[in-house]
């Protein structure tokens, strides 16, 4: 330690939180409620909008969970974590399917020239996970699905708690796993 330095500390807003919730319908808004208490009781620097995409990707992780995954695992977890620069959300459960929306064709195909959803209505299914990428980009951020050792998985979304000064693209570097601080 360099001479007349004091080591840095956590802010107090820094932290990892988590809670388990049923698989079922009710738990969306459940979920999405306890994470915007937990981000106001914090004191988390987040504004109006980071906050609106923040809840809107927690509801649709978790409906994802409920509606795919419930069979094979009757609770989800949820996770935030927040450090300087970014906030990050997570939902896990026990099922062992990646999402589709994740595989490289898939992305290649769903975005257009401008960036924007492009219209797929013979695939089945809703546009939640696609709408969470998007949002994801637009904020700079970073979005993933990594493997449990217990054989399920965590879907994750991270957000900077500043829109990137460089763009989208200058911000998502430093983010890449649920696991692992930026």
């Amino acid at each position: 330690m360099e001479s007349g330095r004091v080591p840095a500390r956590p802010l107090s807003y820094e932290g990892v939180w988590r809670f388990t919730t049923p698989a079922v319908d009710v738990s969306v808004p459940a979920a999405r409620h306890a994470v915007r208490d937990l981000l106001r009781r914090q004191a988390v620097p987040a504004g109006a909008d980071l906050l609106q995409s923040l809840l809107l990707i927690v509801s649709e992780l978790v409906t994802n969970a409920v509606k795919h995954a419930a069979v094979l695992s009757p609770e989800v977890a949820v996770e935030v974590a927040v450090t300087t620069g970014w906030v990050r959300v997570s939902v896990e459960d026990s099922h062992p399917g990646r999402p589709k929306v994740l595989e490289a064709e898939v992305l290649e195909a769903d975005v257009g020239e401008a960036g924007v959803l492009a219209a797929d209505r013979a695939r089945p299914g809703g546009r939640g996970l696609l709408l969470v990428r998007e949002i994801t980009r637009e904020a700079g951020g970073a979005f993933d699905v990594e493997h449990t050792a217990g054989g399920g998985k965590i879907v994750w979304a991270a957000l900077p708690l500043t829109p990137p000064l460089g763009g989208p693209a200058a911000a998502a570097g430093g983010v890449t796993s649920p696991r692992r601080t930026p």
